[in-house]
């Protein structure tokens, strides 16, 4: 099987019993579900653009396997123009969506990519792990899957013993291996996209401080969704049911986050890439590079989003012909400094690429790791400075009802501006309000903050990586001509 069509992938939903829930009531149809629906639209929609033949030959490549065209984003890139095909390929997909669906399936594409070339790394816990990797690798990449995933233990205390988050009864955690595999028990989150995937990939943060060399909580596997025992748990659905005028993004973008709840599940052997091992586990990053990957596309995933941010900034102050002042220059410039640093960062992480022990062309991993660290407050900065250029405009948006409503003339003749007609004004802060203001924006803005970890870890980890001792040097070296 090749690149799939939108058509192709909704269909895959539909054929798949899973034991999704949202408001209390199991999903039987996520393309119908009114909560639902708009999100796995998009992801079709995202596909759809593989098979476009103006686009078809920058959003696919040939198979090695089967020498049909797969999606780009499972590329093993080999060289620098490898990266930059796919970062392209990726920016069509993020552009798309206005950066709004940062777990797009590109995410786990270049993720399980990197592993595969980094086979070997599993082998070392048990050689039949090695080829399981690259069997599964190569099933999703010709068969086009969606993933999700889920990477974090429910917490029942923030104290320093719960901070790992291993409590028996909550942590996902290995019961017992069978001869047709392992069973599993308990709860991770956080499956973005988890509604609108065909399986789900399971893989640990460091387990930290764990000082044993075995863990049954130290696993990493990849199981369809309609595996028995496996259920998901939405949250509220961010799509209203409202018009694209009314919510222009949440009508569209909805992904979707769940808590998945593993009810003793059995994964098959022949899924299985780490089992026990607490030293693979933590060194995972490092040992594979698949973050540096993985925080490429969130690079991608950032510029589409600074991007969108930047042109609905200066259509806004378009509207309301503030332009001119000071203080929305200086805001203006600011949110330019923001897109073209993270163009730069993503740039320069493709410029400085290296060739990695497995023969990968590696991002470089401080240029490409600085992107997400920067975007955890750069964000909800982005988002302030938009409320901060609406202020009161946010305020006055009624719905697209009223415009065809009663009061018609009343907004017609009041709502306009020098620059925009009433509607125009209307619909583009009903826009800027999805972004700055209402549900779905502020989810946006939690996801930013924390998606790649809090603050002080992604600090810490950028710490680790960064070459500080050739800084170093630099001040003795002239430390030592002063001496002389």
């Amino acid at each position: 099987m090749a690149a799939r069509s939108g058509t192709q992938y909704l269909d895959g939903l539909r054929a798949q019993q899973r034991s999704i829930w949202l408001g209390g009531t199991r999903v039987e149809d996520v393309t119908t579900h009114p909560g639902l629906a708009s999100g796995a639209r998009a992801i079709a929609s995202l596909y759809d653009m593989q098979l476009e033949p103006s686009l078809k030959s920058e959003m696919t490549y040939t198979s090695p396997t089967t020498g049909d065209p797969v999606g780009l984003s499972f590329i093993i890139p080999k060289t620098i123009d490898d990266l930059v095909r796919r970062r392209e390929m990726m920016l069509r997909w993020a552009r798309a969506t206005c950066g709004m669906m940062g777990r797009s399936p590109d995410f786990m594409n270049v993720s399980f990519a990197a592993w595969a070339a980094a086979a070997g790394y599993f082998a070392r816990g048990r050689p039949e792990f090695g080829e399981n990797m690259r069997r599964y690798y190569e099933h999703i990449r010709e068969n086009d899957l969606v993933l999700t995933h889920a990477l974090i233990n429910l917490q029942r205390s923030r104290s320093s013993t719960g901070l790992y988050n291993l409590e028996d009864g909550t942590a996902l955690r290995v019961m017992r291996e069978t001869s047709a595999g392992v069973v599993v028990r308990g709860a991770r989150v956080l499956a973005t996209l988890g509604a609108y995937a065909d399986e789900i990939a399971v893989y640990s943060p460091r387990l930290g401080l764990h000082s044993d060399g075995h863990s049954p909580f130290a696993l990493s596997f990849a199981i369809p969704c309609a595996t028995k025992g496996l259920r998901f748990l939405c949250r509220d659905s961010y799509d209203l049911g409202r018009s694209h005028f009314d919510h222009p993004l949440g009508s569209r973008f909805e992904e979707m986050d769940c808590i998945v709840f593993f009810d003793d599940v059995l994964v098959p052997w022949e899924r299985v890439f780490l089992l026990g091992d607490v030293g693979l586990l933590n060194n995972l990053g490092p040992g594979t590079n698949y973050s540096a990957h993985s925080a490429h596309q969130g690079a991608v995933k950032n510029l589409a989003k600074c991007e969108f941010i930047l042109g609905l900034a200066l259509l806004m102050v378009e509207t309301l012909g503030s332009g001119k002042a000071p203080q929305v220059e200086a805001m203006i410039g600011e949110l330019m400094l923001h897109t073209t640093t993270t163009k730069a960062l993503m740039r320069a992480a493709e410029a400085d690429a290296k060739i990695d022990e497995w023969g990968v062309m590696c991002p470089d991993a401080v240029m490409v790791e600085s992107t997400r660290n920067l975007f955890v407050t750069v964000y909800p900065r982005l988002v302030e400075i938009l409320q901060l250029l609406g202020s009161s405009s946010f305020m006055i948006a009624p719905s697209e009802a009223d415009m065809d409503g009663p009061l018609k003339a009343d907004i017609d003749q009041y709502l306009a501006t020098d620059g925009a007609s009433a509607r125009d004004r209307v619909k583009l802060f009903r826009l800027a309000s999805d972004v700055a203001i209402n549900a779905f924006g502020s989810r946006q803005v939690l996801y930013e903050r924390f998606y790649a970890g809090d603050p002080l870890a992604r600090a810490r980890a950028l710490a680790g990586i960064y070459a500080k001792g050739e800084a170093m040097e630099r001040v003795r070296a002239f430390l030592a001509e002063e001496a002389e």
